[in-house]
């Protein structure tokens, strides 16, 4: 059967089990993707896993996104709207030998909060830890849900696309002190423009 098919199969079922909880739908890059309302991931979670059609026992991987960036084109393609932050779960049914993207987007842009669905996959725990450390999408329901990359008096969000490259702080030893401090970031802003150095001939053909 080849892939198309198959995720057009998969759309059917994932139709007639979830009915209105999908937003909106379509099969890209191989792969079918649903986005549902943050309000339904974990009933749809449930029923992902435990419905013997579908069967998608394996959590694969959760990642954060932040679609400030998008524009307005990619934002109405995907059904985005203003919402600024999404989670993506990478799903596989290992029985059916079949994949799913699941796309949620938070509905706050200030403070983005997701249920968690640990209770439904449990390797969602540290995925989850590194969506809240690197996009600050907090997890409802989370069991521990700390910093996993960064340290713990890291400011901000690095993956977000309004982070500075240079950050907000930087951590340095203190010899009166004899430890290690935060401090405001002493770098400054530069642009680096390259400084050509080039032959006065170079490039010049002799016939």
């Amino acid at each position: 059967m080849s892939t198309s098919i198959q995720e057009e199969k998969l759309a059917e079922k994932l139709q007639s089990v979830l009915t209105d909880k999908i937003v909106n739908s379509q099969i890209q890059y191989g792969e079918l993707t649903i986005m549902v309302h943050p309000s339904d991931i974990v009933s749809v979670s449930k029923l992902l896993r435990d419905e013997p059609e579908l069967g998608f026992d394996t959590l694969i991987d959760i990642c954060g996104i932040d679609y400030s960036t998008y524009g307005e084109n990619l934002a109405a393609k995907h059904g985005l709207g203003d919402k600024r932050f999404g989670v993506i779960y990478h799903l596989l049914s290992v029985s059916l030998n079949h994949r799913l993207r699941l796309r949620v987007v938070a509905e706050n842009n200030e403070y983005p909060v997701v249920d968690s669905v640990t209770e439904i996959w449990p390797a969602a725990d540290w995925f989850e830890r590194e969506a809240f450390d690197l996009y600050g999408i907090v997890f409802d329901g989370h069991p521990d849900l700390r910093r996993l990359l960064t340290d713990y008096g890291f400011i901000g969000n690095p993956f977000r696309k309004d982070f500075p490259l240079t950050g907000y702080i930087e951590m340095r030893y203190d010899e009166d002190q004899k430890r290690v401090i935060y401090q405001p970031v002493t770098i400054e802003p530069r642009e680096i423009t390259p400084h050509v150095i080039r032959e006065e001939y170079y490039g010049d053909c002799e016939s």
